[in-house]
């Protein structure tokens, strides 16, 4: 059996190639339907996916292994994943399903689930049903003929989690008067996000709302803000929201066409928190990744940050050990759990409207809490993964360079969880002494790891 099955958001890589095969998946929902599966009475699993043309393989597969494993299967067609979780609990399901691969290009597909209360499953979850994927001995405890599931196609999701969202906003507040660009990536959110925005009273312009199958995240989305920003200089737009393939992260423009990345997000919704006295313990969740200036932007406020290895599962379990309610990542997860149990794209752009109307600022205004530091991250080719703290030239370097930096920037080196590579970041207060470091530590990284090969 392979180390690790499932990555840090579930199932992924590339269609018709291991472990994105119809076959494999097909024995996931096997899997995931007789781990899940309780006695004889009827259990439901829902299904949601993107745009990309390879769902409909996955669908179908999932569809055949869960109903053969005695599960109802409730299909809603390409919906945010955000949406997915709302709609597990929502709905009373055992289990709900988002076929998706992100933020990544059409050719890779992947696939997540929730747990009935809306939450990513735990690695050691993940773990056993891999276990049972990947296992050549494993014995189907297939239902009798009468017990097989059945499958549905739900048409009024859409307009539930519309209405969901459109809830998060005071029945006092409106959106009359604004105008927002939305960037939906060709992907889940194409049909949704216009409306909610549109519902609530915002003039709304948008782009990236024709998918086909193979356009999905293409020089669009969240990955490229400079589309949606352009867009806001060229309508003179109150400010610009540009969400991934499958909705569950939000990047932000203002009105003159700057982007705000999740870290600057997540400061304007944290003090905001804590001046309404909202914000238990004054703690925010984020990953190694978010930039030291959220570190000390938090204690400026008398709060702290919390952090967590990479991947925004990691941040809502620690949420939920340490009784928070707000948590993200750099990357544009943000999760408000007093409303959601995951990121959501389109929820945290209706908090940051929020906020400008309650406060009666623009977006440039609010954005000047946080100025993030230097930051340089070098993605350095790997042969092999060995521990950095194994290499005494690396750990000299890294000690160096932390010394150099003082208390007002750090280092962090990690292997990626999806690639050949290591990731070497440096940030500071110093632009040049972080530019200078990051060269010197990838360069070192890469010699390093070379004579350990």
């Amino acid at each position: 059996m392979p180390k690790k099955f499932f990555g840090t958001d579930g199932l992924r890589g590339q269609a018709n190639i291991f472990p994105m095969l119809p076959e494999i998946v097909l024995r996931l929902g096997l899997a995931a339907g007789q781990y899940f599966r309780n006695g004889h009475r009827r259990h439901r699993v829902l299904i949601g996916k993107d745009t990309r043309l390879s769902g409909y393989v996955f669908e179908s597969a999932l569809t055949s292994g869960f109903c053969a494993s005695g599960m109802d299967v409730y299909m809603v067609g390409p919906m945010p994943t955000p949406a997915i979780s709302f709609l597990t609990k929502n709905m009373r399901a055992d289990l709900g399903v988002v076929i998706s691969a992100s933020h990544n290009p059409f050719m890779d597909n992947g696939i997540k689930f929730f747990d009935q209360m809306g939450f990513k499953l735990s690695d050691k979850v993940e773990e056993d049903i891999a276990e049972m994927v990947l296992s050549p001995d494993i014995t189907w405890r297939h239902p009798q003929p009468e017990f097989i599931g059945k499958a549905t196609k739900i048409v009024d999701s859409p307009g539930r989690y519309i209405v969901h969202l459109k809830n998060s906003l005071p029945p006092t507040m409106s959106l009359q008067g604004m105008k927002v660009v939305i960037d939906c990536a060709n992907g889940a959110t194409y049909r949704v996000a216009p409306l909610i925005f549109e519902e609530l009273g915002a003039k709304v312009i948008t782009t990236g709302t024709e998918p086909d199958g193979l356009n999905i995240n293409k020089k669009c989305g969240s990955l490229y803000p400079e589309v949606a920003a352009s867009k806001v200089l060229e309508h003179g737009a109150d400010l610009g929201l540009t969400l991934d393939g499958d909705g569950d992260r939000l990047i932000a423009i203002d009105e003159n066409g700057v982007i705000l990345d999740g870290d600057q997000i997540m400061a304007i919704c944290a003090r905001d928190l804590m001046q309404k006295e909202s914000l238990p313990g004054k703690t925010l969740v984020s990953t190694v990744m978010s930039n030291m200036a959220l570190e000390v932007f938090m204690q400026s406020m008398g709060g702290c940050l919390v952090r967590t290895r990479v991947g925004d599962r990691y941040v809502v379990e620690t949420m939920r050990e340490k009784g928070a309610i707000m948590g993200g990542e750099q990357s544009g997860h943000l999760i408000f759990m007093d409303y959601s149990t995951t990121g959501d794209g389109i929820l945290a752009g209706i908090r940051l409207i929020r906020i400008m109307l309650e406060q009666n600022k623009s977006l440039s205004e609010l954005s000047r809490l946080l100025i993030p530091f230097p930051q340089k991250l070098i993605n350095v080719h790997v042969e092999r993964k060995v521990p950095f703290d194994e290499v005494e030239a690396i750990q000299k370097a890294v000690s160096e360079a932390q010394k150099s930096l003082g208390n007002k920037g750090r280092v962090l080196l990690r292997y990626s969880g999806t690639e050949s590579v290591a990731r070497v970041m440096v940030e500071g207060d110093d632009e040049g002494l972080v530019e200078k470091w990051a060269t010197d530590l990838a360069s070192e990284v890469e010699n390093g790891l070379k004579l350990r090969v």
